[in-house]
């Protein structure tokens, strides 16, 4: 008896020893992750991450987003998110429009377009002459047929959607037919995603009037949440996080201008012989396609070229350009 009860008081302190043993590991262990993990916020390897801000009211073209609507409001709070958190893409955008939003912005107002369509083209393009798996092309990502509809030349040498100029003219007709059709700015900016019969059918169908009552394929339904977020954030960037100064920007390129006309011109030539590189040429006009004009209906152009030291920069930055002041809209 005296001998099990021995081995029972052995027992007791060997677990005692392991149980002691594991609140010693337990806590030195802790201690070593809360150390390792003050020293990593210390030394910035851990990145705290807040919220971005959503508004109480924002507007598309001068229109009111119901954002008493949950699902609405949530919606915009993805996009939001996602745009300030992709901030590879975000900033080139701002970085962009610095130089192409003043080429825009006046074609827009001349025809009568709101200026928040500007943001429909970051949507589409992230204004870069992109071209889309359906082959949709430019800043305003027209399909071929759409295109020369609304008076784009799209052959094999030409392609005047990724004229800037051009192709904003012809966004502004698109759109201003379908802001008639369908009654609203808002309407015709979803329309422009998904097709005026698609949005049509669908508010038909659903007996609704507005595009934020209607349920709508997933692309088209975040479409103008995407817009209104690029908006929010490029209106407001440093809320968001961005920081930018003029001299981070892509400034504008000063040219001058040529005629380009003849049929079976070798553009190599051509740009030797008006002080440029073919290069610089299919750079600042990449509307043209190819390396040689055939032009078979002698059709007469106007190309872009580069004035004398024009792509310098030391010759493109003004004084503002290297102030060290952040930009607070774009």
């Amino acid at each position: 008896m005296k001998i099990f009860k021995q081995q029972n008081t052995l027992a007791i302190a060997l677990i005692g020893v392991v149980l002691l043993s594991n609140i010693f590991i337990f806590a030195t262990r802790s201690d070593s992750t809360a150390d390792k993990e003050k020293n990593m916020a210390k030394n910035g390897a851990v990145q705290r991450l807040y919220t971005p801000p959503l508004p109480d009211s924002i507007a598309f073209a001068g229109e009111a987003v119901p954002m008493d609507v949950y699902y609405v409001r949530e919606s915009l709070d993805r996009e939001i998110i996602a745009n300030t958190f992709g901030h590879t893409s975000t900033m080139l955008y701002m970085k962009r429009a610095n130089r192409y939003f003043p080429i825009i912005e006046p074609i827009l107002k001349k025809n009568g377009i709101p200026a928040d369509f500007k943001y429909l083209c970051v949507a589409e393009s992230g204004l870069t002459n992109a071209t889309s798996p359906a082959k949709a092309q430019g800043f305003w990502q027209f399909m071929k047929a759409t295109g020369q509809h609304y008076g784009l030349e799209v052959t094999d040498e030409i392609d005047m959607r990724n004229n800037l100029e051009a192709s904003t003219e012809a966004a502004c007709k698109f759109l201003k037919q379908l802001r008639n059709s369908l009654g609203s700015w808002t309407a015709a900016a979803a329309a422009y995603n998904c097709g005026e019969g698609g949005l049509s059918r669908n508010m038909n169908k659903q007996d609704v009037k507005s595009y934020y009552e209607t349920r709508l394929n997933t692309e088209t339904s975040r479409y103008i949440f995407r817009i209104l977020a690029l908006k929010q954030i490029m209106q407001h960037p440093q809320d968001y996080g961005f920081y930018l100064r003029h001299c981070d920007l892509y400034p504008s390129v000063p040219y001058r201008t040529a005629t380009l006309s003849g049929q079976n011109v070798d553009l190599y030539n051509f740009a030797k012989s008006n002080g440029t590189t073919y290069k610089m040429l299919r750079e600042m006009n990449p509307w043209i396609t190819t390396d040689k004009l055939t032009n078979k209906k002698g059709a007469t152009y106007t190309v872009k070229l580069p004035t004398d030291k024009g792509t310098l920069l030391s010759h493109i930055l003004t004084d503002k350009d290297r102030s060290t002041e952040y930009v607070t809209r774009f």
